[in-house]
């Protein structure tokens, strides 16, 4: 496991692009592992400026989303397939072929859960995994619990991450309870994996997530494991490390 100490929330997110780009490089029909929140849109905004730059091309690449809330459609602001077409997508040349989010709408989520990890298989597994973590450890949307599961499930949300996303809602009761989230053999079968973290409100969780006894209470412990493990954070994130 690798730590870069960023400076600050600019320098953090540009070393993440950074990374997306070697990456890219490298393999232009990557399969890139994908996270929303407020943490990885800086990376998004670098990446749409190396784009119109010339620097990157996202037209082979492919993408696969960590999750999306059960029950909202693509199209509402909320979902995150609006947000990543919102923050990302359609600022960059990648073909919507090319996309794949979890469908929170279709009410049949156990085949949702079943046909997305046939996709990551079928495209060939994700090549670099994009993640934040949660104050309660997890990753994705995988919650803290007694074993780790291990494939694309529903999961019902711990209060602590209804109440942290709620910033995101008008009221706290229009959250959506569940999730489909990538599980978490299927994120640590990606070859590469990129954790950020900014601000001090992580600095705890990220000393027990790295330094504590790897244990499924705290889902992000798992990535002690990883063989190709970046953790990326501000001077904030990483002060009790």
């Amino acid at each position: 496991m690798k730590i870069h100490r960023a400076e600050n929330y600019q320098e953090m997110s540009r070393a993440a692009a950074n990374m997306v780009l070697d990456q890219i490089s490298k393999k232009n029909n990557s399969v890139l592992g994908l996270a929303t929140g407020s943490t990885p849109i800086g990376m998004y905004e670098y990446l749409i400026e190396l784009y119109n730059k010339g620097d990157i091309d996202f037209s082979e690449t492919r993408t696969v989303n960590l999750d999306e809330y059960v029950g909202l459609s693509r199209d509402n602001p909320q979902s995150y397939n609006y947000f990543m077409h919102e923050k990302f997508f359609r600022h960059v040349n990648i073909s919507k072929e090319n996309i794949y989010i979890p469908d929170g709408a279709d009410t049949d989520t156990e085949k949702v859960c079943k046909d997305y990890e046939k996709i990551i298989e079928n495209i060939g597994g994700i090549d670099l995994q994009i993640l934040g973590i949660g104050t309660d450890g997890h990753i994705g949307f995988n919650e803290p619990g007694e074993a780790f599961i291990p494939s694309t499930h529903v999961v019902t949300l711990a209060e602590s991450t209804i109440i942290s996303n709620k910033r995101f809602f008008d009221d706290k009761k229009d959250v959506p309870k569940k999730a489909i989230t990538i599980g978490i053999k299927t994120i640590f079968q990606a070859k590469k994996i990129v954790l950020l973290a900014s601000g001090s409100g992580k600095a705890a969780i990220l000393q027990k997530a790295l330094l504590w006894p790897i244990t499924p209470g705290i889902p992000a412990s798992i990535l002690q494991l990883h063989s190709d493990c970046t953790i990326i954070g501000d001077e904030d994130a990483l002060y009790l490390l």
